[in-house]
């Protein structure tokens, strides 16, 4: 079966060799030394001066920020269940939220948020996602957090990259907390979250000094000594230790063009046999294809051409279907995976097959890895 759905991902069959060997305590030397390695190639590939490696899925992360990094009022995008779940967190701490909610294929606009600050100016956090996984959707993060710094330098950006980091070159300028996850592009079982941190952001922190096991200052003081503050989820962070070494030796630059290329060549592919992407400004992490028979294509899929891709959430469940570019993946794989919807197409008597779709694909791929 080709695991498909944008998160979590397969896992490399180097990184389970890496992760097979006999488990290690997380309070050792040997184990500190690792630690140490995957928070410098962590810091190089967020490009933040500062980072956390936290035992939780990635909506544990995105609760340390709000709680560590909002004081007065949040200010949050809903174009989707992952915004959606930013304004939930507040809710839940009673952290007063001002949610600017779209539907799930539009992004935020500058006026939006501009309007939204203007109105509220005791909003001291800014979260968004950079893309949201629900419906596939790309926000310019880069452009709003620069305008909300110009607005008020004092108020704390965070990003949701969990769908970001390692797909694309992430703009830090103007954020101060980046949130990521083991189960996407880094290819890892689920289960370890990863926070960069600007050092406004760390000082905001300290300041703070809120919560237990999420508590963000307690885990600062640990993580630069090479521990944690909590039982770390060894295996996967050796995991990731092992990935970001491959990566760094293949070249960040070197992934980020060829998942690019693989995005773009799929959303052509999909448009060139009559489907429609959905979101206005589609993420490079997924395609996103928009069908009201998606679930029977989805079914044919897994059940016939064994791919198992995603599908959508609340108002989008049964119109959407979701297609992973995130990770180190395999032009073979993604070729398949390409055919086997157009023959599903078929199967389901909504389009003759003809081998237009891979067609598209394989023209559209290798003209994009070539510029």
């Amino acid at each position: 079966m080709l695991l498909f759905t944008p998160g979590p991902t397969p896992v490399p069959e180097f990184v389970r060799v890496a992760m097979s060997e006999p488990t290690i305590h997380h309070r050792t030397p040997e184990f500190e030394e690792i630690f140490a390695k995957t928070r410098a190639l962590l810091k190089e590939v967020i490009g933040l001066p500062e980072v956390l490696m936290l035992a939780s899925s990635g909506s544990g992360a995105m609760e340390a920020c709000v709680t560590s990094l909002c004081e007065k009022k949040l200010l949050s995008i809903n174009s989707g269940k992952f915004g959606e779940r930013f304004g939930k967190i507040a809710r839940a701490f009673k952290i007063p939220n001002v949610e600017i909610k779209n539907p799930w294929d539009i992004p935020a606009s500058l006026e939006q948020v501009i309007d939204a600050l203007k109105a509220n100016p005791e909003i001291d956090a800014f979260c968004i996602q950079a893309c949201e996984s629900a419906g596939g959707l790309r926000h310019s993060y880069e452009v709003l957090a620069k305008a909300v710094k110009e607005y008020n330098p004092e108020i704390m950006v965070i990003v949701d990259g969990i769908t970001a980091m390692g797909v694309e070159p992430l703009d830090m300028t103007y954020v101060d907390a980046l949130i990521g996850g083991s189960q996407k592009a880094f290819m890892l079982p689920p289960g370890l979250s990863i926070i960069g941190l600007s050092q406004k952001a760390v000082e905001k922190i300290q300041e703070r000094d809120v919560g237990f096991y999420f508590n963000l200052k307690t885990e600062l003081k640990n993580q630069v000594k090479n521990t944690t503050a909590w039982t770390a989820p060894t295996t996967i962070i050796i995991g990731l230790c092992a990935f970001l070494e491959r990566a760094k030796e293949i070249g960040y630059d070197t992934i980020y063009h060829q998942t690019k290329a693989r995005s773009l060549a799929c959303d052509a592919a999909m448009e060139g046999i009559g489907l429609k992407i959905y979101p206005t400004i589609p993420a490079l992490s997924m395609t996103c294809v928009y069908h009201e028979e998606s679930d029977k294509i989805r079914k044919v899929l897994k059940n016939t051409y064994e791919v198992n891709i995603a599908g959508g959430q609340d108002d989008l469940k049964g119109k959407i279907f979701r297609i992973n570019h995130m990770g180190m993946v395999g032009i073979s794989e993604i070729s398949w995976v390409v055919n086997a919807v157009e023959l599903s197409l078929d199967m389901l008597g909504i389009r003759k097959f003809n081998g237009l779709a891979n067609q598209i694909f394989m023209e559209q791929y290798f003209r994009v890895l070539k510029q």
